[in-house]
């Protein structure tokens, strides 16, 4: 019985993490842009952030965007220019590229961005990607 205890452990304090990504298309399921939310303990209050830019087969790559607050988990999404994107947690911002899926330098305060959409945990529980209303996303 102990023995059946101690191999159940480890699952039980895995049971509550969250581990869970959604996608942005961008032209077809090859040029995308997914976030991956990952929480290491379920006691955790924060969740680590990743985003994988890719534009296949020319380029695919991770970038790890730090840690946030699970309960106010918003990845606001936003496009800069031509394959340029903003990506926005509370006060941090990432800028990314997916021509060659490189991390560009932090964006200047006058930045000219339009609203793609949010990432987020819906109701269910579930990391989806919602549309900005009126977006070119919105329209797909």
């Amino acid at each position: 019985m102990r023995s059946t205890l101690l191999l159940l452990t480890p699952l039980l304090l895995l049971a509550g993490c969250v581990n869970e990504s959604a996608s942005y298309t961008i032209d077809g399921s090859d040029h995308a842009l997914t976030v991956v939310v990952t929480q290491d303990y379920f006691w955790s209050k924060q969740v680590g952030l990743r985003v994988i830019a890719s534009r296949l087969p020319d380029c695919q790559r991770q970038f790890d965007l730090g840690k946030t607050p699970l309960a106010d988990l918003n990845v606001e999404l936003f496009s800069t220019g031509e394959e340029a994107f903003l990506l926005r947690s509370g006060n941090e911002m990432w800028q990314l590229e997916t021509r060659d899926c490189s991390q560009l330098p932090e964006p200047s305060d006058n930045v000219q961005a339009q609203p793609i959409g949010v990432f987020h945990m819906d109701a269910k529980k579930k990391f989806v990607f919602e549309p900005a209303e009126g977006s070119v996303a919105a329209s797909r």
